[in-house]
């Protein structure tokens, strides 16, 4: 029947056609309900749609499709005509308002994508953000296009227990041949992307919140009956969430009913499908045993991030693909906050900027550079960038900045009370905004429009006869690809002039400046015969790159007596960049001397707590170093870095041993100075190992196998993985018999290895591929080896391009299984401009090897053919 009534003559769609912004049209016709009857088994689905359609524009109704085999369409009751243009269902529509009845089949356990409805270590599950929807059933599958949902769903019992989808449950019960059904009725208006299903044989942690107007919502956590025990950690995220939600923001949660599952194969990191969350587990499952502090604060992060997408993106979502940003760069920034308010303000705002630099400032630096709100795309999962994500989350922390808090809760207020219900856009939030507070932020917008990292100089001048200071900015924006000779941006700076002595802030404290034109300066008058220091960018109130003629007398006083947290952490890592740039670029010998002082410093001060020393003591990145160079040679990065390091390491062992030799707290302590002392253990073990490896590997060691969590246990293990030391592969060997059952610490033991500064890793990493529990299908497993691979800028830039040939092989063989994850494995080489000419060539040729490739994914087409630029 369906070959009967397809149009041999309609045209393919384009396969790799770009998207443009300005293309944007509604949608021609509504979809006011879907029902949808689902008949689930692992080989076969059968999904029954009833879709109520209602005419906007009018013609023909689209209805997007993606490996689907149609079996019946009808329209108000009657076989309809009907054409597939490409994957697409196309019928001729007149009149105002249609029933459309399709029912499709398809294969769950073929679904290696990960995309749309798939089988999971026995689960059936979904995932339909950005268009996993149209695999499902045939659908608009936009943003824009709301709708209520019901869906009933048929499985056997023995294997399919649990039947979970949006909304509430309001009828089970039993079939024939020990089948079972469920239906859930969702009363809230929501895109495709926020559809969910669930069927599988889970295990609930089940708790309660009460909202802040005395309902009670009924909380679960659905897992595997033996992963129950691991659960608690989310479940008090969750409360905690709701309730700073609630305190912060005066967002109380619509339903009687929040479900989270967590399944093992996982595009990302969790998905906020409404009333019913579904996870990666990885930021679920956690005990001390398994799980490092950094991955309890993570899945406390995402799981607020996720709920908190429940009004800043579910509520109200966004109109367009393009608008992306409205709803994650809001919600990031809304996680960091929970994160800094449940943890360490300064720790958290630190460990965010220097994932800001090693992920988005090279992107914004590189052939993939593109705006908060892009322009175009081939294929919008390419969009899900730290530009997106990270970026958008610093202009929201802009606004804040320059409207200040009280009226930023306005301007949020007036947000979500004016667009509840509805798709909006960037402009809208910003418009909401500006109408709150009174402000303008016309020239702010061009945050949203323009791409790349602005630059921006500070001079101080100081006229010691007057007492006066002058402060000369000036900022530009670099060229990207597709936009040049671009205009001023509104950059806030938070800043102030300190008294170099004792850290004392004069001429009135600290303030903050916009700069708004190329160059702008200010005067300070009665601040005295001496100069004081200039404090700026505080609490990284922009997301620039900062250049100063600061000396290193200055910039150790600042590390030294700033009172703002950030800015001391940023003086220290000045001044170990200022140690190490010569020493890459000219050859020049380094001096250690500067550095060590402040380290030595800031371990000694009584007044700085242990969270905040931990990450003040570490070296700036090799990447970030990279940063900073015109051009890269990996080599000559890694080996003033390591010597630096090493300096550092023989210089201060004594105070280093003394941290070893303190208190340890108990593994399952998740206090904040707890975390700090376990922190600044581990750096303290690695300082010693660079300065002294025999030294070193015996301390590691025993801290490995008297570890009381996996914090230590993990700390232990990285700085052994670096060193060619018997402790070595003892402890790796020990690690792998530990927890080879265990598949989210077995992805430590990939990553670890990975990334080791040996010179032997890259042979490894080649083994590590070809290891019986190595396996493409599974993203958690092929990011810990091959993203950790590539982080390792200096194993992964091997001198012989053997790194980027393993890339290439298996970003081609990735693409086969999942082209979305096999998409994120290529911009390290799309860098290759960045790196000297050897380098460059062979990364370029990685790159042609794969866009040469016959049968490429649009995904990773597109990836590769703009970094070739």
């Amino acid at each position: 029947m369906a070959d009967a009534r397809m149009n041999p003559e309609a045209p393919p769609a384009p396969d790799h056609a770009a998207i443009y912004a300005k293309d944007y049209q509604p949608p021609a016709w509504w979809v006011r309900h879907v029902d949808l009857d689902m008949d689930l088994s692992p080989e076969t689905a059968r999904v029954r749609a009833t879709l109520d359609v209602e005419k906007n524009s009018g013609g023909p109704l689209r209805l997007a499709g993606d490996g689907l085999k149609p079996l019946t369409v009808q329209v108000d009751g009657q076989d309809a005509r009907w054409t597939l243009d490409g994957d697409d269902l196309v019928i001729e529509l007149s009149g105002e308002r249609h029933e459309i009845v399709t029912t499709v089949e398809f294969d769950p356990s073929a679904n290696t994508q990960l995309m749309g409805l798939y089988a999971s270590g026995g689960l059936l599950c979904t995932q339909c953000e950005s268009e996993g929807f149209r695999r499902i059933t045939f659908h608009p599958d936009r943003p824009d296009v709301l709708s209520t949902y019901s869906v009933t769903m048929h499985a056997d019992e023995a294997a399919f227990p649990i039947l979970l989808a949006n909304g509430n449950k309001v009828a089970e019960g039993q079939g024939e041949d020990g089948r079972h059904w469920a239906r859930w009725e969702d009363p809230f208006p929501k895109p495709s992307y926020l559809f969910a299903m669930v069927a599988g044989d889970l295990s609930a942690n089940s708790d309660s919140f009460t909202t802040m107007s005395g309902r009670k919502v009924d909380l679960n956590i659905w897992v595997r009956e033996k992963d129950l025990p691991l659960t608690a950690h989310a479940m008090q995220a969750l409360k905690d969430s709701m309730k700073w939600d609630e305190e912060t923001y005066g967002r109380e949660y619509d339903l009687d009913l929040f479900n989270i599952v967590a399944v093992d194969d996982f595009n990302f990191g969790a998905m906020e499908n409404k009333g019913l969350n579904i996870f990666n587990s990885r930021y679920i499952l956690a005990d001390a045993e398994t799980a490092t502090d950094f991955d309890f604060d993570n899945i406390a992060g995402v799981v607020a991030h996720e709920y908190f997408h429940n009004w800043s993106g579910n509520r109200v979502t966004c109109r367009d693909w393009f608008q992306l940003s409205l709803k994650e760069g809001f919600t990031v920034f809304r996680d960091q906050c929970f994160s800094q308010d449940m943890n360490s303000e300064a720790v958290k705002r630190i460990e965010d900027v220097r994932l800001l630099r090693a992920i988005q400032f090279p992107e914004d630096n590189g052939p993939l550079a593109h705006p908060v709100r892009p322009e175009s795309y081939i294929e919008i999962s390419n969009f899900y960038t730290a530009t997106v994500y990270n970026k958008g989350a610093e202009l929201i922390r802009m606004m804040r900045t320059i409207l200040g808090p009280d009226k930023f809760r306005a301007g949020s207020d007036l947000y979500f009370e004016r667009h509840d219900g509805e798709a909006a856009t960037c402009e809208d939030f910003v418009r909401a905004m500006e109408d709150a507070s009174g402000v303008d932020l016309a020239q702010f917008r061009l945050w949203y429009s323009q791409a790349g990292t602005p630059r921006v100089s500070a001079h101080l001048d100081h006229d010691e006869a007057a007492g006066r200071c002058t402060l000369k900015l000036a900022q530009e924006v670099p060229d990207t690809p597709g936009q040049t000779d671009k205009a001023p941006m509104a950059i806030p700076l938070k800043l102030a002039l300190l008294d170099p002595q004792n850290g004392a802030e004069v001429a009135g404290g600290e303030q903050l400046v916009m700069l708004t034109g190329p160059e702008q300066s200010i005067s300070y008058e009665a601040v005295g015969d001496a100069c004081p220091i200039l404090s700026i960018n505080r609490d990284f109130s922009a997301p620039i790159v900062l250049k100063s003629d600061r000396t290193d007398e200055e910039l150790a006083a600042l590390a030294r007596v700033d009172g703002n947290a950030f800015a001391r952490y940023e003086a220290l890592q000045e001044l170990a960049l200022r140690a190490m740039i010569p020493a890459i670029e000219q050859d020049a010998p380094v001096d250690p001397s500067p550095v060590i002082a402040a380290i030595e410093a800031t371990l000694g001060d009584p007044a700085l707590d242990t969270a905040f020393k931990a990450e003040a003591v570490l070296l700036p990145s090799e990447s970030m170093i990279g940063e900073r160079l015109d051009l890269i040679d990996p080599d000559k990065v890694h080996e003033v870095r390591r010597g630096l390091s090493n300096a550092i390491g023989k210089a201060l062992a004594p105070q280093f041993e003394k941290i070893l030799e303190g208190e340890r707290p108990a593994g399952d302590d998740l206090s904040v100075e707890a975390k700090g002392r376990r922190a600044l253990r581990n750096i303290a073990l690695g300082y010693l190992a660079s300065g002294d490896a025999t030294a070193g590997a015996k301390a590691a060691k025993a801290q490995y196998d008297s570890a009381t969590g996996m914090t230590e246990r993990q700390g232990a293990m990285a700085v052994l993985a670096n060193l060619d030391q018997p402790q070595r592969v003892e402890a790796l060997g020990d690690f792998y018999a530990r927890y080879k059952d265990n598949n989210l610490v077995l992805d430590k033991w990939f990553g670890l290895q990975a990334r080791a500064e040996r010179e032997g890793t890259l042979e490894e990493v080649a083994r590590l591929s070809e290891h019986p529990d190595f396996t493409l299908k599974n993203p958690n497993r092929l990011r810990s080896l091959m993203g950790n691979f590539t982080a390792n800028q200096w194993v992964f830039h091997h001198a012989s391009g053997r790194g980027y040939e393993m890339l290439a092989d298996m970003i081609i063989a990735a693409d086969k299984l999942n082209p979305q994850v096999a998409a994120r494995l290529v911009p390290p080489l799309g860098r290759w401009k960045r790196f000297e000419a050897k380098r460059a060539e062979q990364m370029r040729a990685a790159l042609k090897k794969v866009v040469e490739t016959e049968g490429l994914s649009k995904d990773v087409f597109e990836q590769v053919s703009k970094s070739l630029g």
